[in-house]
């Protein structure tokens, strides 16, 4: 059956499965994914090895077979075409560029596949090598080329035949920490000048956060939450997702009461807290709440206190690692003063202040 068609949404996936083996070895990669990815969107699937990001794009550009649902690329089903019938390319992780091919001559590969016309194919590589900042090195080989200039050609000759989609597979993860992050931003630009909707693989959150419109982040075969990147890092669904973007506490609170929506919250040493409320939770039970270290503030003022058991010094932050007085850790993350020195040191009492804004009820 056909979905309701929406000229806005580039790619549908509609309850995709994909299981390997059979029996007790059976391994469900992908087990009832559904997703919608806007045209003209940067979406990223995210999450840790394993966890079925990989096998989803594979699907989407035809590299596999799923074993239930479908997908639809601007309405139409793709889910039996070949890779070459679609109008999808990929960008790999380790490039694959042709060693005995110039530059120019890699961009030119999937035009010539095509079999476009060689001045067609000459004005579209070169303009697409501009577009990438990489033109005055078309006669080169990719063997003279540095990594970041490499991963330039792949995005070229990704993007010369002009797909509706182009899906990047961890594309900087052979890159060195500085040329990643410029890179970040080059991505994201590209993906602006083009008006190509970008499907974007990787583990790394920074990345996700930096570059994204949209992260779907994925755990275990399943999407465990699709939203804007303030989103995902201020308001996770569930634990799996608090933890593994960014860093949080997470910290057992008893419900003291309920009102309009609202749960106040009873944690250590009688410190109450407001947040909102996540599912039904009956007055009494036990939830868990999560709170960014950042967030948290310390002061000589709270009624929550605690004892510093180490400092983790970060450059620009601090990391204090703070045991209340019932034994529950938790970490603060406290910006270094002028000096560059930390403000408090291992031993010393604190008391902390968490913003009533700063906590979320997990619904697991």
């Amino acid at each position: 059956m056909n979905p309701v068609i929406n000229s806005n949404i580039a790619v549908s996936v509609r309850n995709i499965s994909k299981h390997f083996g059979g029996g007790k070895e059976l391994v469900k990669a992908l087990d009832g994914v559904s997703i919608d990815i806007s045209d003209n969107e940067f979406f990223t699937l995210l999450g840790p090895s394993g966890c079925g990001k990989t096998t989803l794009l594979r699907l989407i550009a035809g590299f596999e077979l799923s074993t239930v649902g479908e997908i639809f690329l601007y309405d139409e089903e793709i889910e039996n075409l070949p890779p070459h019938k679609r109008s999808i390319n990929t960008v790999f992780q380790h490039y694959a560029l042709f060693p005995h091919m110039t530059v120019e001559e890699n961009v030119g590969f999937g035009l010539r596949m095509l079999n476009r016309d060689p001045t067609e194919i000459k004005r579209r590589s070169m303009e697409t090598l501009e577009l990438v900042k990489m033109d005055q090195f078309a006669n080169r080989k990719p063997v003279q080329l540095s990594g970041g200039q490499q991963q330039r050609i792949a995005l070229a000759r990704a993007l010369a035949p002009e797909p509706k989609v182009l899906l990047l597979d961890e594309p900087l993860s052979a890159l060195d920490l500085k040329l990643r992050q410029a890179m970040r931003m080059e991505l994201k630009n590209l993906q602006r000048e083009t008006g190509i909707t970008f499907i974007f693989v990787t583990h790394d959150q920074e990345e996700a956060l930096t570059m994204s419109d949209r992260i779907a982040v994925m755990s275990a075969g399943k999407i465990q939450q699709v939203g804007g990147p303030m989103d995902i890092y201020e308001r996770p669904i569930n634990r799996f997702v608090a933890d593994f973007i960014g860093d949080s506490n997470f910290l057992q609170a008893k419900i003291e009461s309920v009102l309009d929506n609202q749960a106040n919250c009873l944690l250590s040493d009688n410190f109450s807290i407001c947040t909102s409320l996540v599912g039904t939770h009956p007055t009494g039970s036990t939830v868990t709440l999560a709170i960014r270290p950042e967030k948290i503030k310390l002061n000589d003022e709270s009624t929550l206190r605690g004892d510093i058991q180490e400092t983790v010094y970060l450059g620009t932050d601090t990391n204090y690692i703070i045991k209340l007085n019932d034994s529950t850790t938790i970490t603060v993350r406290d910006q270094n003063g002028v000096t560059g020195d930390a403000r408090y040191s291992k031993g010393q009492s604190v008391g902390l202040h968490i913003p009533d804004s700063s906590v979320r009820m997990l619904a697991d």
